[in-house]
């Protein structure tokens, strides 16, 4: 198939509170893709609505040629749910977890026997299959809850959050398994705030903020919207509040945008010959030494920024807001 999933002006609202507003995408057949965005910005909210779980106030989904609304057994059938908080009891077992999930499929006995023997090795959970499930580690119960959701044997998966809240080890272990299921020839559509994540799993990414979908993509042709934009690193020696620095370097001619990115100062910036000068200077004038400086390439976290002038974080707007939008769009005032 071309297309795994088509979503077409897809909009949720909760009362005056715009959720999701008019979003557009495809998930090409085979493809990881990765919808990115801060929390609360309509990433689960949409996923959601694409599964059939939650009714959209307008807009549609066809899931590999079945219209969400229409044929939602037919749909069913084809996805695979990963949400981002379990959905398994904690009192029972991995197996009889996974043998209600097999009725739920409607899977007969002798095939519900097969595959749930299957996905206990692939995942690595033979030997804790007769344990409460409530014991297993977060890493565990993530495992279990991909492979309740492989058991029918779906050509596309749905994830939410897949690696949030999971050590580094465990989350490098995740991705490895998110990867390989591709390989075998699954879709997999996965939402993420993690920006690294989505850079490294996700063939193409759509970059959602406040409801709206504002970029679509390969990570690398995203990353080209800051083309003429430049990336400047810097660590200030025995600062343990390095946060504090932004608000002073933002002050420097020629920088554009400046922000904390795993534990160093992040300077973008169109003139940086220029710039770099007059940063150093103003660091040097508030009591600072600079441990390190260095020119990095752009990233997506940049194009993030650089598409939205911010950081992600969380923020929703009203209904209110959202008529301004749309008459904007449509060229009234």
């Amino acid at each position: 198939m071309e297309n795994a999933i088509e979503v077409k002006e897809l909009t949720k609202f909760y009362g005056s509170l715009l959720a999701v507003d008019h979003v557009n995408f495809e998930v090409k057949g085979k493809e990881i893709f990765g919808l990115l965005g801060p929390n609360g910005a309509g990433k689960t909210t949409t996923i959601r609505m694409i599964c059939g779980m939650l009714r959209p106030t307008s807009g549609t989904v066809v899931i590999a040629g079945f219209d969400v609304s229409q044929k939602p057994q037919e749909v069913k059938r084809r996805i695979g749910w990963v949400p981002d908080i379990s959905n398994l009891f904690g009192e029972l077992s991995a197996r009889v977890n996974l043998e209600f999930m097999g009725k739920l499929y409607g899977l007969d006995k002798k095939t519900r026997r097969e595959r749930i023997d299957q996905v206990l090795e692939l995942f690595h959970l033979k030997d804790r299959q007769n344990d409460p499930v409530k014991y297993y580690s977060k890493g565990m119960h993530r495992r279990l809850t991909i492979a309740a959701a492989l058991l029918h044997q779906p050509e596309i998966l749905v994830m939410d959050e897949p690696t949030s809240g999971l050590d580094a080890q465990t989350a490098r272990l995740m991705r490895e398994i998110i990867i390989d299921l591709n390989k075998e020839g699954r879709t997999i559509l996965l939402t993420t705030h993690q920006i690294g994540e989505a850079d490294r799993l996700a063939q193409r990414v759509g970059i959602i903020d406040r409801g709206r979908l504002i970029a679509l993509n390969t990570p690398e042709q995203i990353k080209n919207s800051t083309e003429g934009m430049r990336a400047l690193e810097i660590k200030i020696l025995n600062d343990v509040d390095q946060q504090r620095w932004i608000p002073i370097i933002s002050e420097a001619e020629g920088v554009d945008n400046v922000f904390l990115a795993e534990g160093k100062i992040r300077v973008l910036s169109k003139d940086l010959p220029q710039m770099i000068p007059t940063v150093i200077n103003l660091v040097d004038k508030h009591g600072g030494k600079i441990e390190n400086i260095s020119v990095a390439q752009p990233t997506l976290e940049d194009a993030f920024i650089n598409l939205t002038g911010k950081s992600i974080r969380e923020e929703s707007i009203s209904k209110e807001e959202y008529l301004k939008r749309r008459l904007a769009r449509s060229g009234l005032r």
